[in-house]
């Protein structure tokens, strides 16, 4: 007889449901600094944000502290822009995995060189300090978010900084050295640190008219674990990976993840259009480690039903005793989108007002509470 899967209990965060705040800070092609805890109104309302995430049940949260800013002037600190963002997580009882490089980088360092390692790793322990000197423990840590992404986008398409083509995979050997040296620095302050490793969580299939694509998109399906392998010194062990550097998979998940190998969209209706649990059994299949989806959302009327989709999908990964520990909303709050500057119609709270309130997407946040209600209920059993 075939064992049936125990269920998994999630226990590692806070919350299970939790908020994902917009936080790049990537230049553009035409060389323009986003800074997207300015552009949504962050900055001016960490309290209210954290407040309104706490009054949701929102207990855990994604958020940045932003190195550009920090460290203006190489290896001295300013932490006037962090500093107020941890006080008030604490003020509200918020558990954040803090992300140190989100696409953006000092303007003094050069991405390619061996002093961008030193300097990250540097940045990383003197955060790590400040952070255990203002009393937090057992903290969450994303050294590098999206590696993967960053690769592509800013050394493959030249779509933000390095702006380069064709060298793709030499930044993502360079972006995973700087994310095992920030682990080891902070380890050095926190042995008991725990790290979210971020890329995107995607399907790519042959073309449904030429099977003969099928070889090449399975060898493209596949590249999505690279970076995760490199960390863990299965790929590529000489940039120094290990196993122990593995610690949660942090998966960004959205509608349009699902593509054929020349890039064609995927119906969502699409017979080869594998459904979530079974993507995530892959993953948890191949590296035995918590899952996050640490950034998930749909746009217009399409946020509550994908929220509902999304956790009937996990719910059925938790039943297969897969180790899926939180599903992060994102954009918790609105911003204007960092690609083309349209706001994003996808948030859990929009633009504040001149008074610094947020409009709630009642649809959303409905949703958001019957699904937190029926987890609840659904562990109570075990």
């Amino acid at each position: 007889m075939q064992d049936i899967p125990q269920r998994h209990q999630p226990r590692l965060f806070r919350s299970f449901f939790q908020g994902s705040f917009p936080c790049s800070t990537a230049c553009r092609s035409e060389g323009k600094r986003l800074d997207m805890v300015i552009s949504s109104g962050h900055d001016m309302l960490l309290d209210h944000d954290y407040a309104a995430l706490k009054a949701l049940r929102l207990l855990s949260a994604r958020d940045g502290a932003r190195w550009h800013l920090i460290e203006q002037v190489p290896n001295q600190y300013d932490w006037s822009s962090f500093l107020p963002m941890v006080q008030a997580a604490q003020r509200h009882g918020l558990q954040i995995i803090w992300e140190l490089a989100h696409f953006g980088y000092p303007d003094h360092l050069n991405i390619w060189k061996s002093s961008f390692v030193d300097h990250f790793s540097r940045f990383a322990g003197a955060m790590a300090q400040l952070m255990y000197d203002e009393g937090i423990r057992l903290p969450f840590f994303t050294p590098v978010n999206q590696i993967s992404f960053w690769s592509w986008a800013g050394a493959d398409v030249a779509w933000l900084n390095p702006h380069s083509a064709a060298r793709g995979r030499e930044l993502k050997r360079q972006l995973v050295r700087a994310s095992l040296a920030a682990i080891h620095a902070i380890r050095e302050v926190y042995p008991e640190a725990r790290f979210v490793l971020t890329d995107p969580l995607v399907q790519i299939a042959a073309e449904p008219d030429n099977p003969d694509s099928k070889p090449h998109a399975d060898a493209q399906h596949q590249a999505q674990f690279e970076a995760w392998d490199m960390l863990a010194g299965i790929q590529a062990p000489e940039l120094g990976g290990s196993l122990d550097c593995l610690d949660i998979l942090g998966l960004n998940y959205y509608p349009d993840n699902h593509w054929f190998f020349a890039g064609a969209p995927m119906p969502v209706d699409h017979p080869s259009r594998l459904p979530l649990h079974q993507l995530l059994a892959q993953y948890w299949q191949r590296y035995q480690r918590p899952l996050l989806l640490a950034e998930t959302g749909a746009e217009g009327d399409a946020r509550a039903p994908w929220l509902r989709q999304v956790s009937e999908e996990v719910t059925l990964a938790l039943n297969q005793g897969i180790a899926v520990e939180g599903i992060s909303v994102y954009p918790v709050v609105e911003y204007p989108m960092w690609a083309d500057d349209r706001r994003s119609p996808g948030a859990l709270l929009g633009l504040g007002d001149p008074n610094g309130n947020r409009t709630l997407h009642e649809a959303l946040a409905l949703e958001l509470r019957s699904q937190q209600i029926k987890l609840q209920s659904r562990y109570q059993e075990v």
